[in-house]
């Protein structure tokens, strides 16, 4: 018979780790994941694969800690010995990188040395995906590829530079089978609501159902390669079953505005964003990055691996959730975001 697989995943309460666990799960797989302690409850894109700590046969297991702690990803690591890591925890929202540099440097950037170090110091036959960004690139000229340079554009782009060649690094000096993932931006209904998709999406519904009339955005103009989120994470579980360790890019390779993505969620609600949305500069980064493609061909070659679902697919969809999950919530129903 053969042996269940483990897999760790740190920020597994995010978008990625929550569908990442599923993925997981999917497979057979026994999976850990690390949350971080709060007063209130913070794991509700968990809610529907959660398995109560009482249950025999469970494999599902959250475990308290965090990137900032050395010893407990340490001690965490030495008594799950899993055979594969994800490392998605992270501080990751680009525009509040600018106001607290020092935290996400610290849990985004020394964060990925100290999941290295622990990995290398219980001397555990793990391999390991680093969540890298397409922030990396940030003023450098689009399509970006694995060899473009890069050049980022925010304290979080800093911190994920450092992640990326520390991750390098380890591999290259302690044969550790650790790999970078370079994702463009790839969204969902489970996208945090401070992010400009998600933030667009949920103001569609709020406006739809007369509970909002008006959208303040920052740069419009932006260019971003968009994806969806759950094939993503596909993903990133094939670039731990390669033969050889490697860094590879995720992308739909196609690009469009954020005045596109606002269009074609607007007007599939029939709404018209001429009548709603208005631009604050408070929103605009002290950096802007302006445009963002993904060359994808290595993964596509290598991995197998292709994005089908494009941008403006995935405003349409991720507007629809969001009606569907604001109507539940008027109407007293607590709905699974998919």
């Amino acid at each position: 018979m053969e042996r269940t697989k483990s897999a760790l995943i740190t920020g597994i309460t995010g978008q990625d780790g929550s569908y990442l666990a599923e993925l997981l799960l999917s497979k057979g797989y026994e999976v850990h994941g690390v949350i971080r302690r709060s007063s209130s409850f913070n794991t509700e894109r968990l809610d529907h694969i959660y398995q109560d700590p009482h249950v025999p046969d469970r494999n599902l297991f959250l475990h308290y800690g965090d990137l900032s702690d050395a010893s407990n990803l340490t001690n965490l690591l030495r008594d799950i010995r899993p055979d594969e890591v994800y490392n998605l925890g992270a501080q990751s929202h680009v525009k509040v990188s600018f106001e607290i540099p020092e935290y996400t440097g610290d849990v985004t950037g020394l964060g990925s040395i100290r999941l290295l170090e622990a990995i290398r110091a219980a001397k555990l036959d793990t391999r390991l995906y680093q969540a890298s960004s397409s922030e990396l690139f940030g003023a450098t000229p689009p399509p970006q590829s694995e060899t473009t340079t890069m050049h980022p554009r925010s304290p979080y782009a800093v911190a994920k530079l450092y992640a990326y060649w520390a991750t390098i690094n380890y591999r290259e000096a302690y044969d550790l089978f650790a790999v970078n993932g370079i994702l463009f931006n790839h969204e969902s209904p489970r996208r945090g609501e401070t992010f400009v998709t998600r933030k667009i999406t949920r103001a569609v519904a709020r406006i739809k159902l007369g509970l909002q009339q008006t959208l303040w955005l920052g740069n419009t103009d932006a260019r971003r390669d968009w994806g969806y989120a759950p094939e993503y994470v596909e993903g990133m579980w094939r670039m731990l079953q390669a033969d050889t360790p490697d860094d590879y890019l995720l992308a739909t390779g196609v690009a469009a505005s954020v005045a596109d993505f606002v269009d074609v969620a607007f007007r599939h609600a029939g709404l018209d964003p001429a009548k709603h949305v208005q631009v604050d500069s408070k929103y605009f980064r002290p950096t802007e990055v302006d445009s963002l493609l993904g060359d994808p061909t290595k993964a596509k070659e290598r991995l197998g691996w292709e994005a089908t679902t494009k941008w403006d697919s995935l405003a349409r969809l991720m507007v629809d959730a969001d009606i569907d999950l604001l109507a539940d919530e008027l109407n007293g129903a607590k709905a699974r975001r998919k």
